[in-house]
C-alpha cells in the first residue's frame, strides 16, 4: 500500500479520535499496524502535531504512549544485542579444547550470578550466559569435530589417547547438562526480577522525564461536578495525568465549637453525590479515589504525592475560616517540598475575602443591598462564561491506594436492639436525584415554569414555585455561575431569584468577618436574653408535634425529605424564638443536622437574624396561624404532612382547637391523642414577654445602644476597622473597640423607649404578619388591574384611529365621520352589574 494512502488512513483515525469514537491506546495500536514499527517511530509526532494547541491534553497523552512504547523497544533491543554477542563468544570458546578445571569450577560455584553494570541498563549474567526475555538461556549445541589419528603414534598410544578423549568428551557433556539444569532452575526467578526492575525503572523514567509530565492530584471538595469546574479544567491545562481525589476528615470538616458543619442528612447527600461523581468520571475514562484523611489531610496528601510522584495539587477554594486555615497549612507544607498548590474560586460568585466596603461605607451593613453595592463599587473582574465538561481525563499508569466509600462513614444508619437497620433516608432517596444531571433538570424545569410565579408566589407552601437547587449548590453539583447564566437567559428574569445568590455570598462574607457566627450572638446585649429552659418544648418542635398544624407540617417535611422552602423556614424559626423563647442556637443545630442543604454560613446568618442578634434584624415575625392564610389557605400543605387532620374543613384546618366537638368527632380527630394539644396557648402573651426581655437587656447594656438613633451597636472586626478608619462619622469609639450602629427593628426601639406602656398589642410598629384573609382577594385584584389596563390600551388605540380619520377628512374636505361623532365623550366601560366589580373580601370597587 502506498505511503500516502496509509497516512490518510491514520489521519482519518485521528478525526475519529477527536470525535470520541476511538481511545488514545487503540489509535496508537492502529498506527503501528498501518504504518509499521519504523514508520510509526519516524512520523507519529508529525501526524499528531495539528492537535498540539487545540487538544493539548490529548496530544500529551498520545505523546506519553509513544515515548513509553519506543523506550521499551530500545531497552529490549539493547538487551537482545548484548545477549547475541555473548552467545557468539560462548560459541567461539566451546570450539577450543575445554580446560580440565572447567568441571571443577562449575561444581565449586554452581550457577553463581555475576551482575554486569552497563550504563543506563542492568544486565544479569549467570556463568557467562545472558538472560533475556524469550530466550531459553541454554548453552548452544556445538557440533563435535572427530579427531584424526596421528600416524607417528603407536596403537597403544592411540588407544590411550582415544580413551582420554572419550573421557574428556563425557566430562564436557556432563558439564553442559549440569549447566542447562542450573540455567533452567534460575531462569524463572531471574526473569521475574529483571521484569520488575525494568518496570520500576520505566515508571521512574516516566515520572522524572521532562517529556512526560508528572501526575496531578485533583482534590474534589465542594465541587462535585464536571460542568463549569475551573479546577478540573486547570488540571487538564497542565497536561499531565489527573488523579481525582476526595479526602474526608470528620474533625477538620466539623469546625470549632458547636459548628455542626456536616450533619446526618447533609453527609448522606454527600455519600450519594460521590457515587454519582465516580460514575460520571468512569464514563470519561477515569474514576474517583476516596481516602480517609487520618490523622490529617496534610499528611495524607504528602503520602499520596510521594506515592504517585505528583507535582501539583489542584482544588476549589473553601471560605470557612477553619478550612481556609487548614488549606493554608497544606499549601505551605507542599510548597516546602517543591509541590505546586493551585486554588480556583468557583464556590461563590464573589470571593468573600476580596469584598471591601471602600466607596460605600458601613451604613446598612448586613443587608443584601449594601453587599451588592460593595461588589458593584469594587469589582474584581468579569465572571466569565461557564465551562463545558471535558470529554476525557488523562489517567495515570498506576493508581495510589485508597479505601471504599463506605469506610468514610457518611451514610451510616443506626441499628435497633434486634439488629435491624433504621433507614431514615428512604424518603430522601425517593424525592431527590443526586446526580449532576438531576441538578440541571430541576433548574431547567424551574426556569420553564416556576420562575414566572416566583416573584409573588415563592412563599406558597401548597405549590412548587421554588427551584429546589440549594442542595446541589451546596455540594457544588451546580455552579452558581451556571445558575446565574441560565437565570439571565430565561425569558422571565426574576430579580428576586437572582438576588438569592447575592444572599448566599453575603452569608459567606459575614462568616469571614465573624468566624464565631454559628454559635456567638453578634449583638452583645442579646447574649444575656432570658431564654426558656423547657427541653420538652424543643423536642415537640423538632418532632412536629407543637399542636399548630402549619409548624408541625413544616417540621415533618424537614425530617422526612431534608428540605423546606424559605418561607416555611421563617415560620418555624419565628415560632421557636418569639413564641417558645428558645435560643436560636438550638434551631441552628437542628437545621444543620436535618437539612440536605445545610450550609454553615447561610444557616448561621439567617438564624442570627431570626434570633434578633444578627447584623440585619428581620422586620417581621410569622404568626403560626395567620401566616397559613398566605402560604396554605385551603390546607393542602397541612393535609399532606399531617394526614390526621385531612378531614377537617378548610376554614378550621389551621386551628383545630376552635373546631366544634361534632366536627372533630366526624373527622376522627381527638386532640391530645390523634393530634397533640397546643404546646403554648396564649401566643400574644408569649410575644409580649419576648419584647419585654429585649427591652430589658437593651436598657441594661446601654453602652451598646446608640443614644441618637436608638440602633444597636456591634463591635467591628479588625478587617472592617482598617477599611473604615477614614469614616469617623459612622464608627464610634468605645474604649479599645470600634462600635457601629446596625439595622434595628423599630418595635424594639419603641419598646425600649417606653417599656411600661408599650406592649405587644399596643406597639405601633408590631412586626407580626397577620397574613391575608383570602388568597382570592389577590387573584381578583390582579384580574381587575389587568382588565382596566386592557381597556385603557383599547381606548387609546381607538382614539388614535379616530384622530387619524378626522385629520384625513379635514385634509380632503370631507364631512366628519358619523362613527367618530357618536364616540366622542367618555368611552363605555364594563357594565355596572359586572360580577368582578365586587371583591370577595367585601371591598367594593368604585364605579366609573
Amino acid at each position: 500500500m502506498p505511503v500516502d494512502s496509509r497516512v490518510s488512513q491514520v489521519r482519518h483515525l485521528l478525526r475519529e479520535l477527536l470525535a470520541g469514537r476511538e481511545d488514545p491506546e487503540s489509535f496508537f495500536c492502529f498506527c503501528v499496524s498501518i504504518l509499521g514499527h519504523q514508520e510509526t517511530r519516524v512520523r507519529f509526532r508529525e501526524l499528531i502535531s495539528p492537535i498540539t494547541y487545540v487538544h493539548h491534553q490529548l496530544h500529551s497523552q498520545l505523546l506519553s504512549i509513544y515515548q513509553e512504547y519506543f523506550l521499551r523497544d530500545v531497552d529490549d533491543e539493547l538487551e537482545l544485542a548484548l545477549a547475541l554477542s555473548l552467545v557468539n563468544t560462548n560459541q567461539t570458546s566451546t570450539q577450543q579444547p575445554v580446560p580440565r578445571s572447567y568441571a571443577q569450577l562449575a561444581s565449586a560455584t554452581p550457577a553463581a550470578p555475576v551482575r554486569g553494570h552497563t550504563q543506563g541498563m542492568d544486565t544479569d549474567i549467570s556463568m557467562g550466559t545472558h538472560k533475556t526475555p524469550g530466550w531459553t538461556g541454554k548453552s548452544p549445541n556445538v557440533p563435535k569435530t572427530p579427531d584424526r589419528p596421528k600416524e607417528s603414534v603407536t596403537n597403544k598410544t592411540a588407544t590411550t589417547e582415544n580413551k582420554g578423549k572419550a573421557e574428556a568428551t563425557s566430562s564436557l557433556a556432563n558439564d553442559n547438562d549440569s549447566q542447562e539444569k542450573l540455567d533452567a532452575d534460575n531462569q524463572s526467578e531471574m526473569s521475574r526480577k529483571s521484569r520488575r526492575r525494568r518496570q520500576r525503572k520505566r515508571q521512574q523514567q516516566l515520572l522524572k522525564s521532562p517529556s512526560s509530565p508528572r501526575p496531578i492530584l485533583m482534590w474534589f471538595r465542594r465541587d462535585l461536578r464536571l460542568l463549569d469546574n475551573p479546577a478540573l479544567i486547570g488540571c487538564l491545562e497542565l497536561g499531565g495525568p489527573v488523579i481525582p481525589l476526595f479526602l474526608w476528615n470528620d474533625q477538620e470538616e466539623e469546625g470549632p465549637g458547636v459548628t455542626v458543619a456536616a450533619g446526618g442528612a447533609c453527609k448522606y447527600w454527600l455519600h450519594q453525590a460521590l457515587v454519582c461523581l465516580n460514575q460520571a468520571l468512569e464514563r470519561i475514562g477515569s474514576h474517583l479515589l476516596t481516602v480517609k484523611a487520618e490523622p490529617s489531610s496534610a499528611e495524607v496528601l504528602q503520602r499520596l504525592v510521594k506515592e504517585t510522584g505528583a507535582g501539583t495539587v489542584v482544588a476549589t477554594a473553601l471560605y470557612e475560616p477553619w478550612l481556609k486555615e487548614r488549606d493554608e497549612g497544606v499549601a505551605s507544607t507542599l510548597q516546602q517540598q517543591g509541590i505546586s498548590w493551585q486554588l480556583h474560586h468557583s464556590y461563590c460568585l464573589r470571593d468573600p475575602y476580596t469584598v471591601t466596603t471602600q466607596g460605600v461605607g458601613l451604613r446598612g451593613i448586613g443587608s443584601v443591598s449594601h453587599f451588592m453595592s460593595c461588589c458593584q463599587q469594587n469589582p474584581t473582574g468579569a465572571q466569565g462564561t461557564p465551562l463545558d465538561a471535558p470529554p476525557t481525563v488523562p489517567v495515570p499508569s498506576t493508581w495510589p491506594t485508597g479505601c471504599p466509600l463506605e469506610q468514610l462513614g457518611l451514610a451510616r444508619m443506626p441499628r435497633r436492639k434486634d439488629g435491624t437497620t433504621v433507614d431514615w433516608a428512604v424518603n430522601i432517596r425517593r424525592d431527590w436525584d443526586f446526580t449532576e444531571e438531576g441538578a440541571h433538570a430541576r433548574l431547567e424545569a424551574f426556569l420553564q415554569d416556576g420562575v414566572y410565579r416566583y416573584e409573588k408566589e415563592s412563599g406558597w407552601a401548597d405549590a412548587p414555585n421554588t427551584s429546589c437547587v440549594s442542595p446541589y449548590l451546596h455540594w457544588g453539583q451546580l455552579s452558581p455561575r451556571w445558575l446565574l447564566w441560565d437565570a439571565r437567559a430565561a425569558r422571565c428574569r426574576s430579580p428576586k431569584f437572582q438576588r438569592k445568590l447575592a444572599w448566599r455570598d453575603l452569608a459567606y462574607w459575614q462568616l469571614t468577618l465573624f468566624p464565631d457566627l454559628p454559635w456567638e450572638s453578634l449583638r452583645p446585649p442579646y447574649k444575656a436574653l432570658r431564654w426558656s429552659s423547657e427541653r420538652a418544648h424543643l423536642r415537640v418542635w423538632q418532632k412536629g408535634t407543637t399542636g399548630y398544624p402549619l409548624v408541625d407540617a413544616a417540621m415533618r417535611q424537614l425530617w422526612q425529605t431534608g428540605w423546606m422552602n424559605n418561607y416555611m423556614r421563617h415560620v418555624v424559626a419565628s415560632f421557636l424564638v418569639a413564641y417558645l423563647h428558645l435560643p436560636w442556637q438550638e434551631g441552628y443545630r437542628w437545621f444543620q443536622d436535618t437539612l440536605v442543604d445545610a450550609d454553615v454560613a447561610i444557616d448561621a446568618m439567617m438564624w442570627q437574624n431570626g434570633g434578633m442578634s444578627g447584623l440585619d434584624h428581620w422586620n417581621f415575625v410569622m404568626h403560626p396561624v395567620d401566616a397559613a392564610m398566605t402560604c396554605d389557605p385551603i390546607g393542602t400543605y397541612v393535609r399532606r404532612w399531617c394526614p390526621e387532620l385531612a378531614p377537617l374543613p378548610d376554614e378550621l384546618i389551621h386551628k383545630p382547637w376552635k373546631c366544634p366537638t361534632s366536627i372533630l368527632r366526624r373527622a376522627g380527630v381527638v386532640l391530645g391523642q390523634t393530634y397533640p394539644e397546643r404546646v403554648v396557648t396564649d401566643l400574644e402573651e408569649r410575644r409580649t414577654q419576648s419584647l419585654r426581655d429585649v427591652a430589658e437587656v437593651r436598657q441594661r447594656f446601654k453602652e451598646y445602644v446608640d443614644q441618637h438613633s436608638g440602633c444597636d451597636l456591634v463591635p467591628l472586626p479588625d478587617r472592617l476597622v482598617e477599611e473604615a478608619l477614614g469614616s469617623t462619622g459612622e464608627v464610634l469609639r468605645c474604649g479599645s473597640r470600634f462600635l457601629l450602629p446596625v439595622i434595628t427593628r423599630m418595635e424594639f426601639k419603641h419598646q425600649t423607649a417606653d417599656p411600661d406602656k408599650a406592649d405587644g398589642r399596643g406597639n405601633p410598629y408590631n412586626a407580626v404578619l397577620k397574613g391575608y384573609v383570602s388568597r382570592k382577594r389577590d387573584e381578583t385584584i390582579a384580574f381587575l388591574n389587568e382588565r382596566d389596563f386592557t381597556a385603557s390600551v383599547m381606548h387609546e388605540s381607538t382614539q388614535q384611529r379616530e384622530r387619524a380619520e378626522r385629520h384625513h377628512c379635514l385634509l380632503e374636505g370631507l364631512p366628519a365621520s358619523p362613527s367618530s361623532a357618536t364616540s366622542r365623550g367618555r368611552p363605555r366601560r364594563t357594565p355596572a352589574k359586572d360580577p368582578y366589580s365586587i371583591v370577595p373580601g367585601g371591598v367594593a370597587m368604585p364605579q366609573r
